[in-house]
């Protein structure tokens, strides 16, 4: 069986043929986000989680049992992908590429983070705490039945920082890895869906607070994995693009060398940190799981208290650092290409 459709070089394009791709996946995920009108991927993996969730999370050796969920998922994301490029290749290489373009789009979260944030903002506007709290429930993992207004703003910039590492930069980090990598079986499609795969498992069952303890803690690892690079990087890009944005680099990188540790996660702190450092607020402290106390260190120092502005200003952050990042990338893989 040949590679070409692996390789996406069926005319000689080769890693120029997955930077326009990439660069196009990104400038349609800014223009639709996520369509109703169009099935989503991971809602498919997300089934299949829940349906193993239910089968496997029981009994004894939960964590084996937790370590043969994520090697499933992560191979059956890889061979359903990997399938369906060889199908479409075998096809029609314009029906090859709508592939490969529909799952870079899909992989991407800019647009749909960012209007989901902003719905939380706009409730919190019209002064509607019930309506906010059910709002941000959709965005993150803690309990917000009895956050006060200021514990939503607070909540609403963690997961906006967060989700800047985990939907939008991680995402374009492993499609450039996979774009410059010369191996096949890699591809930049097959790469950044894995890694949608395994950010999935995280946050369905990544939790320390059972049932998923035990059985979750492989997926849990595993994320933060694939994610140390990205999370690092990410967080020095997003500090240069507040730089451009008109903030202080300089207290954002102070912030962000003092409290990068200060969570639980080896990653989350160091998007929140930085935003913390450029916006000149405070982020992290205690929150609610599943009816159980987690404190964590605070991050930051709050020289203005949280506001409403706070919100829409960590959006703009994202967007930011999603522009720096493509042109950095895009630069240096076109150094490359051109050196190879």
């Amino acid at each position: 069986m040949s590679l070409n459709f692996l390789q996406g070089v069926p005319f000689g394009l080769g890693g120029g043929y997955w930077l326009l791709l990439i660069t196009l996946g990104v400038i349609l995920d800014w223009l639709i986000g996520d369509p109703a009108f169009l099935f989503h991927p991971i809602i498919l993996i997300g089934k299949a989680i829940g349906f193993l969730n239910k089968v496997m999370n029981k009994g004894s050796h939960r964590r084996s049992k937790g370590f043969a969920l994520l090697i499933i998922v992560v191979l059956m994301t890889a061979l359903v992908v990997l399938g369906l490029q060889y199908l479409t290749f075998k096809i029609n290489f314009f029906l090859y590429s709508l592939l490969n373009l529909y799952l870079i789009t899909m992989a991407l979260a800019s647009k749909t983070l960012a209007q989901e944030v902003m719905k939380v903002l706009k409730v919190l506007k019209k002064g509607d705490l019930e309506q906010s709290r059910i709002q941000v429930g959709y965005l993150v993992g803690r309990d917000t039945q009895q956050l006060t207004e200021t514990e939503i703003i607070r909540a609403t910039i963690e997961t906006t920082a967060e989700n800047t590492i985990d939907g939008v930069l991680a995402p374009i980090f492993y499609l450039f890895i996979g774009a410059l990598l010369p191996v096949p079986w890699l591809n930049p499609v097959v790469l950044v869906m894995v890694y949608k795969a395994v950010n999935t498992l995280d946050s369905m069952v990544g939790y320390i607070q059972e049932p998923y303890r035990e059985f979750g803690f492989a997926s849990a690892k595993f994320d933060d994995v694939i994610n140390f690079v990205p999370a690092r990087l990410g967080s020095l890009l997003m500090l240069l693009a507040g730089f451009f944005l008109g903030y202080s680099m300089k207290e954002g990188l102070a912030v962000f060398l003092r409290d990068r540790l200060n969570h639980k996660s080896p990653n989350s702190a160091h998007p929140e940190s930085v935003v913390a450092g450029l916006l000149g607020i405070e982020l992290g402290g205690t929150n609610h799981y599943f009816g159980q106390v987690l404190e964590k260190p605070t991050i930051g120092v709050a020289k203005s208290p949280l506001n409403l502005l706070d919100i829409r200003e960590t959006v703009g952050i994202m967007y930011a650092s999603e522009i720096v990042t493509m042109v950095l990338g895009i630069a240096v893989g076109v150094v490359i290409l051109i050196l190879t």
